[in-house]
């Protein structure tokens, strides 16, 4: 009976060890698949349908709070405020897809080696991996909510957020330095 006892507490702390670890495994997953390009990866942590969703909601209110009410109360500014969204809605949709990071994950490759940012100083080495989560801070919001702080070039926040799902951490949303 003692021995039944010591196996349920030793596979109830494995379990409570795995789902504090979680976000961070499931950061560096997301660390190793940018840095190594790997656009197949980067499926397995992000939900990029509620990644999507979440930056086209942050898109449209930054799209209409520097509009502000004068353009929101005449038709013609209101035509021209839905035009926009329509237009950062697609621009999200076509962005925040594995293939769009593969795209974006390029062009960031073509303008290290542009910029001779590179490994070594050899002219054929290759160019420096981005590394978007170094230098994050980390924070448990609740049980099922994690956050990964870093700073831009100019000092703004930017906070990716990862869900628990079952077991499996997923980034869910990054939350852009915008005006508020």
């Amino acid at each position: 009976m003692k021995k039944l006892l010591w196996i349920v507490v030793a596979l109830g702390v494995l379990l409570a060890a795995y789902v504090v670890g979680g976000p961070y495994l499931t950061l560096r997953g997301l660390a190793q698949a940018v840095e190594q390009r790997d656009t197949s990866k980067l499926d397995r942590y992000v939900d990029f349908p509620m990644l999507r969703a979440n930056l086209r909601a942050q898109l449209d209110d930054y799209v209409v709070r520097r509009a502000g009410p004068d353009v929101q109360s005449n038709l013609v500014g209101a035509l021209l405020l839905t035009a926009g969204q329509r237009l950062s809605g697609t621009a999200v949709d076509a962005m925040v897809t594995p293939t769009g990071i593969g795209a974006l994950l390029e062009g960031h490759t073509l303008w290290k080696r542009a910029s001779n940012d590179l490994e070594s100083n050899d002219a054929y080495a290759p160019p420096k991996a981005a590394r978007p989560l170094e230098g994050a801070s980390h924070r448990f919001e609740s049980t099922s909510r994690f956050t990964a702080t870093t700073q831009t070039a100019q000092g703004a926040p930017v906070v990716f957020v990862l869900q628990r799902q079952g077991l499996s951490w997923k980034l869910v949303n990054i939350e852009l330095p915008l005006e508020r």
